[in-house]
């Protein structure tokens, strides 16, 4: 696996690169947003580590935006501040699935690496491969998912949380489990994600977001995926 990381700071990222290294990780390293940018597409990496605040005019979230634009690849964002919940909503405007505060510890920074590559190869059931009402069509083994049929692009992170929920329609999903069963155990005690990463996905494929249909809340319990009647065309 190839993983590329761009940071202003020399010793962030020559300190990331080589423990990286270390646990088998081909590395790119860039130092700044542009030539980043440039790596990407040159290198084609399987995750991509992106500082958030980077001098001149490309910082990452510009970056992150224009990786979003040709491709799926995981990325995780640093940032030097504590991680508010607008933080990170912004950040997966702009298509991130990660963020780690710095100063980073080594051990860390390697597991959620890990768990952000499991994520990003999702398994789906032959019982629950896809899904389609004529609303709302999402097909699991493709990873495609269509809204009144126009394709909406989903991070790995919101899709593999779409079809943990999908293959137990019905079913109400624990947020610890949610935690586990998409972040991964790294993430157990990260208890605003789903709230936050739930309310992204409702932007996407809910018909009114601030009532839902599809991703309903459990309070205090979780969140379960609602299958719909389908809709049926009138005829001519």
């Amino acid at each position: 696996m190839k993983v590329l990381i761009v940071d202003d700071e020399q010793a962030i990222r020559d300190a990331l690169g080589r423990k990286l290294s270390r646990e088998g990780f081909d590395i790119v390293l860039c130092g700044d947003g542009l030539e980043g940018l440039r790596a990407f597409h040159a290198e084609r990496p399987d995750v991509v580590i992106l500082d958030i605040i980077m001098p001149g005019e490309m910082n990452g979230l510009t970056v992150c935006r224009r990786i979003r634009e040709v491709a799926d690849t995981p990325i995780m964002m640093l940032s030097a501040q504590a991680v508010t919940e607008e933080d990170i909503i912004e950040g997966l405007s702009a298509g991130a699935d990660e963020y780690l505060v710095k100063p980073v510890r080594l051990n860390e920074f390697v597991a959620r690496v890990q768990a952000l590559l499991r994520r990003a190869q999702i398994t789906t059931t032959e019982a629950e491969q896809g899904y389609n009402d004529g609303y709302l069509s999402v097909d699991l083994h493709r990873r495609h998912v269509y809204v009144s049929g126009r394709k909406i692009h989903l991070t790995p992170t919101e899709f593999k949380l779409l079809a943990v929920l999908m293959e137990n329609s019905g079913r109400v999903v624990p947020q610890r489990d949610l935690l586990e069963q998409v972040w991964g155990r790294e993430y157990i005690d990260d208890v605003y994600y789903p709230r936050v990463y739930i309310s992204q996905l409702r932007r996407k494929v809910e018909p009114d977001p601030a009532h839902p249909i599809y991703i309903l809340t459990e309070h205090r319990v979780g969140y379960r995926f609602e299958k719909q009647a389908p809709i049926i065309p009138k005829s001519t």
